[in-house]
């Protein structure tokens, strides 16, 4: 068991690592809002990684690989909602996401929800967990459902871990950019380039979820 979590502890560094939508989220609104509402925003995220482990557990995500269209309708969800903060970010007279903007500032409700929501809208997290998990549990020990929450619970302290982190230093490019305008609105349209990139990846991935 100990290697199992050891692996899944090095698998979960890596992916956090690569950006995605959550982590996107997080820094915009970190370096938008300040590191508060970063933060806010990450127990949002933490909550939906909570619920996608916790209905992969009980054998509910299994509903994506037998009923694909419920699949493609969360991946079309989530795609539609990264273009809307896409569009936010590049339309005339949107400010970047690197800008504390006292007028868009939200209360800590909102943050909470909308980092929920950015997490449940990327089922790539019901899938990693589906078809992630099994391949550290070993069926001789037993208890494989609390092997999973074991595993699952690893795979969230290190996300939820590395995102504060990213979240709490993101804040210090507020300062470095506010004395760089043109930088300023370089990094609003790159910010929207990436969101609607993530967007058309998710929309146009054929990949199904695996039963293991």
């Amino acid at each position: 068991m100990t290697a199992g979590l050891i692996g899944i502890a090095l698998v979960s560094l890596g992916m956090v690592l690569t950006p995605g939508p959550n982590m996107v989220y997080l820094v915009s609104r970190s370096i938008s809002q300040g590191r508060r509402a970063g933060l806010i925003s990450l127990t949002g995220v933490f909550l939906g990684f909570t619920l996608y482990l916790t209905a992969t557990c009980l054998g509910l995500t299994a509903v994506f690989a037998y009923v694909p269209a419920a699949y493609t309708a969360l991946k079309l969800a989530g795609a539609a909602y990264l273009l809307w903060l896409a569009w936010n970010a590049v339309k005339p007279g949107g400010a970047s996401a690197f800008q504390p903007r006292e007028l868009d500032i939200e209360p800590p409700r909102k943050l909470f929800a909308m980092g929920l929501l950015t997490c449940l809208l990327n089922p790539k997290i019901a899938i990693l967990y589906l078809s992630l998990l099994p391949q550290f549990i070993d069926p001789a020990m037993g208890h494989v459902l609390l092997q999973s929450l074991a595993l699952g619970s690893v795979q969230i302290v290190v996300a939820t871990t590395v995102n504060g982190l990213i979240a709490i230093s993101a804040g210090a490019l507020a300062a470095f950019l506010a004395r760089r305008p043109v930088w300023m609105r370089v990094q609003r349209y790159i910010m929207g380039t990436v969101l609607g990139a993530f967007a058309v990846l998710m929309a146009t991935d054929r990949s199904k979820a695996m039963v293991t």
